[in-house]
């Protein structure tokens, strides 16, 4: 008992905020993506762009913010070949997920070499967002909720405001509920004049932007540098939390905590050396924490009713 509350301490949860933000992101566009009906394995490869492009864009212009923009850009442009993938050439969206993850590392470490001279990780970055604390007065002030939540790294409130946007976005907006409908009823979507096709490029396309941040996150706010790899399988993790969420954005964010709060802990654990076990069975604890939250919750959980069918195949095959 003492020794778990030397590690559950307020240090400990603020850690789990930080370390879901990424997971948390990604998780946003995986509800977004698949709403649309379209199935998105390859956030993990969009992060990993998005780290590298923002990692760039903060070492060539000393600005951090231009990093993130180009974070975003660039994990919203690549996500764009996965739609055209899927919703103009009708392929497989497993199959082209897994091409894309791919296709990241190789163009990653293509680019590494063609931009610094070597594979493996950038320079420090001098001028990362990880330095910024914005404190909100007063509301930092509460105990250990207000370090959690209101004394925190830009990044990490863009990641707050945009699970309350695209909750409101999805069920109160005209375009929200046409992306809902593109994955649930899309031929009766069509049938009233709304495009299927722009609806679901939409969702693929903030996916990208979304998880793009949540790369740039990794590199220069959490890190201060790209390293190739660094995603260690958040993209797949924030699927998890999509699916554990039931395809809601409160939902995944909750399943992110859990998810961060699994990484945390297994840090403390290696740091503190609190039990005498080897480090390389906490290495595991957040891996494990998403089967076990993927087999409690995937039955209780309704998927959107045409995600990963092919709207088009469907439409001739009637």
């Amino acid at each position: 008992m003492e020794a778990f509350f030397t590690i559950a301490n307020t240090d400990l949860l603020v850690a789990m905020v930080r370390l879901s933000t990424p997971i948390t992101l990604a998780a946003i566009g995986a509800v977004i993506c698949e709403r649309s009906g379209i199935v998105n394995i390859a956030m993990e490869g969009i992060m990993i762009v998005g780290a590298f492009f923002a990692a760039v864009g903060a070492l060539y212009t000393g600005n951090p913010w231009i990093g993130l923009l180009m974070g975003i850009v660039a994990g919203g442009i690549f996500s764009l070949i996965h739609a055209v993938a899927t919703v103009s050439f009708h392929l497989n969206h497993v199959v082209s997920g897994a091409v894309l993850n791919i296709l990241a590392m190789g163009v990653t470490r293509y680019f590494m070499v063609l931009f610094f001279g070597h594979p493996g990780t950038t320079d420090p970055i001098p001028n990362n967002l990880g330095q910024l604390r914005w404190a909100i007065p007063g509301l930092s002030k509460i105990p250990v909720i207000g370090r959690m939540f209101f004394d925190q790294t830009p990044i990490v409130y863009f990641s707050f405001i945009l699970v309350i946007f695209f909750a409101w976005f999805m069920k109160k907006t005209k375009v929200g509920l046409h992306i809902r409908a593109a994955g649930e009823h899309p031929l009766a979507l069509e049938t009233i004049g709304v495009s299927v096709k722009k609806m679901r490029y939409l969702g693929v396309f903030i996916s990208g932007l979304t998880s793009g941040m949540g790369g740039a996150y990794l590199a220069i706010e959490n890190s201060a540098s790209f390293t190739e790899g660094m995603t260690n399988g958040r993209g797949f993790i924030a699927l998890a939390a999509n699916i554990s969420g039931g395809w809601n954005p409160i939902g995944a964010f909750i399943a992110s905590l859990f998810f961060g709060f699994a990484d945390a802990l297994q840090v403390r654990f290696q740091v503190g050396k609190v039990f005498d076990i080897p480090e390389e069975i906490f290495i595991i604890f957040p891996y494990v924490a998403t089967i076990i939250a993927v087999a409690g919750l995937v039955r209780r959980s309704r998927p959107p009713k045409e995600v990963g069918v092919d709207f088009m195949i469907e439409q001739e095959g009637d």
